[in-house]
Parts: C-alpha cells; structure tokens; sequence
C-alpha cells in the first residue's frame, strides 16, 4: 500500500535542511524549497525554476503541497468579497475580505465547523469535522491579500480571528500560522494587525498570556450575566464570567494589552437594562473597548436583532463611564458574508 504523501509545508526550515542532507544534498536547498513555498507562494514544485529538475522530482514522490482553492467567490454591492475555499480533502470553509475606505481586513477561519455551540452562529449549526493546519490559514490570509490587491490596489491591512470555529481550540497551528503571517519570510504583516476572537475559554486565554503573543485579543461577550450568556452560548456554563473576568484581568497585567468585546445585542435577551448595568460593571475590570455588532439573523427564530432604542442605550451607558463603544453594521448582506462567529461585523483592529 502507498503511504500517503505529507504536505511539505508541515516541515520547518530546518527539517527542510535536514531533508537534503539526508538525501545527499546541500542543506542550502531547503532554503529555497522554503522561500518558494511561504515568501512565492508556489503551488506546485514545477513553480521552482531555479531549483533543478531531479530535486523537484524527488520533492514531488515524497511531498505534496496541499494549497487551498478558491471555489467560489461573490462579491457584495458594499465591496465585500465572499470565499468559498475548498481543502485538500474536500471539505470547505469560508473566507471573507472586508474593504472600508481606508482598509481591508481579512476574516478567516480557524476550523472546519465549530467545537462549540453559540446558539446565535451559523457555523455552531455545523458539526466541527476537523482543525485547519496553519498552511489553510495561512493561504486564506493570501488569496485575500491577492483580492484586495486586485480589487482596492493595496496589500491587506488587517486579519481577523473571527470565521469558522473557536481559534483557541485550535490553539498550536493558529500560532504557527500567525508565526508565518508575521514572519519576514511569510507575509510579514505586524502583530498589531492581527486580532484573535475566543468565545471565551479562560485557560487558553492565560496561556495567550503566558506565550507573550503580540496581536490583539477580541472577546465574543454578548452579556455579562451568566444565566443570559450561557441561554446564548450554552458551552459558558462550563466558564462562568467570574473565571473569565481572571483570566481577562491576567491578560492586561502580562501584557498590557486592552481586551476588545464583541457584544450583539438581541431583542427580549440581551436589551433590558440589567444587561445594560451589567455590561457597565464588567467593563470596570480591565481596560477595553466595546463593539456593538448589528445582527444577521440566521433564521426567524429567538435571535433577532434589537432596536436602534436600545442600541443607543449601551452606547450611553458606557460612555457615561469613559469606555470607547463603536457600532459595527453588518456587511455583504446580499451574499450572506457571514464571518463566522459575529454574524459578519464590519471588522476592523484599531
């Protein structure tokens, strides 16, 4: 029986090195293969010209490289672009670049379906099948810098943590693939740019912490009162606020870092002024932001979206206590652009 290739971009630089030597090589080679294969982008090992053709043979019955396509994609009257992107193995998930006038931000996924289950998303509807590798994130973040170049004449500004799945549930190849972006020999997009979204798991975020990352934390909040959230996103009942509160609270003080929540507001859920005082208090804790997010309802169901009345009673609320509050209205309506956990927000890192 044939063993399965493995995708040459599992492979660091160094074991690239080792690769050639073993096959009596020089270790300089795999510092081509690499550049071709993260800095050009190559799709194929025929893509590497000034590498001989016996080595590309040889790269070719040991190695595949398992790109990601662009199956479809749809473009909103807002400017918004929709992916469709097909992997290796069949499955799909989807991308999304989101233009304003001053920027493009990238909102990718991080699994293939959800590991939990926000009553409110479309994407926990989806059994989580598998997590992506940090070369699938990592080609999204491309194929969209490639559309905003084409499409708005500029390089990518922004990613966003914020499409299918739970990035901390995928914790390692989320890390490589921001390694990668980060990287002078990947993208090389500053850490700054980059905001991660969790739905809230408290040890991963002290591990965030611990790890000294630099991008930006975003945190999916939708209410402050336990009973509210976990009828919201029944999986929290298993992280009540008071352990999310500590773990947002050793956040700021390893890394001085404002936490950023996202927050819907539903009608009949989360409208009524109990939410509102209790958002006020949570705020207190640590340094943050707030972004209220307009609603993309899923279906006709519980979750609908509230008025622009109560809208404007968080913003007061919260304001009257010095907290930055930003509205977020929704984008790509018309092909339904859903970024994955927020219900497509105009998603910005600032």
């Amino acid at each position: 029986m044939q063993m399965e290739k493995k995708d040459i971009r599992a492979l660091s630089k160094e074991q690239l090195r080792d690769f050639f030597v073993a096959n009596n090589d020089k270790a300089f080679r795999g510092n081509q293969v690499y550049e071709w294969l993260w800095s050009k982008g190559a799709h194929s090992f025929e893509d590497m010209t000034n590498v001989a053709k016996t080595t590309r043979s040889m790269l070719e019955d040991n190695f595949v490289i398992n790109h990601i396509k662009v199956d479809t994609m749809q473009r909103s009257s807002d400017g918004t672009v929709k992916n469709a992107v097909r992997l290796h193995d069949g499955l799909v998930v989807e991308s999304v670049l989101i233009p304003t006038q001053t920027r493009t931000t990238a909102c990718v996924s991080s699994q293939v379906g959800c590991s939990l289950d926000c009553n409110f998303c479309a994407t926990a509807r989806l059994k989580r099948m598998r997590n992506l590798e940090p070369a699938e994130i990592y080609d999204q973040v491309i194929a969209i810098d490639k559309e905003s170049r084409l499409y708005y004449n500029h390089p990518l500004s922004n990613i966003v943590f914020m499409g299918m799945g739970e990035p901390l549930m995928n914790y390692n190849n989320v890390m490589k693939a921001i390694d990668m972006i980060t990287s002078s020999e990947g993208l090389g997009m500053s850490p700054k740019r980059i905001m991660v979204s969790t739905s809230g798991i408290p040890k991963m975020i002290k591990k965030m912490a611990d790890d000294d990352v630099k991008f930006k934390l975003a945190v999916s909040l939708h209410s402050a009162i336990d009973e509210i959230r976990s009828r919201i996103m029944p999986f929290s009942t298993n992280f009540p606020l008071a352990d999310l509160r500590e773990s947002l609270e050793y956040w700021y003080r390893k890394t001085k870092c404002k936490v950023s929540y996202e927050y819907v507001v539903w009608k009949g859920i989360n409208d009524d002024k109990a939410s509102i005082d209790a958002l006020v208090k949570f705020c207190k804790y640590v340094p943050c932001k707030v972004n209220l997010i307009e609603y993309n309802p899923i279906d006709d169901g519980e979750f609908q979206q509230a008025s622009e009345e109560s809208i404007n009673a968080y913003i007061k609320a919260l304001e009257n206590i010095g907290i930055v509050v930003k509205v977020r209205r929704s984008r790509g309506k018309d092909i339904d652009a859903a970024c994955g956990q927020l219900a497509n927000k105009e998603a910005e890192v600032s």
